[in-house]
């Protein structure tokens, strides 16, 4: 039975938004309102419950096989490391979904786009051209501005990694 408070529970029960919580542990809620276009809430609404999804069947299988090995042979952590651990991860997860809005902030949604295709899914050049009926030179400079101007923000405005 699924932890009721879990994020990806939360998360999945909210078709209205993206939840995830901060560091404080602070539920934070982001709507289509937050996005530019319909089809970015979806794709990142997508995304965030196939990631929660990923992390608690992780979460399960190392709840359910891997601590009570660890602990017969004497190499468990102790329950402080283990929060530590999931807080740490939660810290990085945030960071992560934080400078992904920022980097959205700085690019056509175009380039965010094609960016998105090309690094996050994986697409080479040619199929994300195919895909828009653009050709090859067209789509690389697109990233390779994309990448010129998230250098250059992040160059002005440099963040603490968690």
């Amino acid at each position: 039975m699924p932890d009721r408070k879990s994020i990806y529970t939360l998360n999945k029960k909210d078709p209205e938004a993206i939840v995830y919580t901060d560091a404080d542990r602070r539920i934070i809620r982001l709507t289509r309102a937050d996005f530019d276009t319909e089809a970015d809430f979806l794709k990142w609404k997508a995304w965030s419950d196939e990631n929660y999804h990923d992390e608690e069947k992780s979460d399960h299988v190392e709840d359910n096989h891997t601590s009570p090995l660890a602990e017969k042979s004497g190499a468990a952590d102790g329950p402080e490391v283990i929060i530590e651990q999931r807080i740490e991860k939660q810290t990085q997860d945030q960071y992560a979904a934080e400078t992904v809005i920022r980097i959205k902030g700085q690019l056509t949604e175009k380039q965010f786009r094609r960016l998105w295709l090309r690094y996050v899914e994986g697409l080479d050049v040619e199929e994300i051209a195919r895909q828009e009926g653009k050709g090859h030179s067209s789509i690389s400079e697109s990233i390779s501005d994309a990448k010129k101007k998230i250098s250059s923000f992040f160059s002005k405005h440099p963040t603490k990694r968690p």
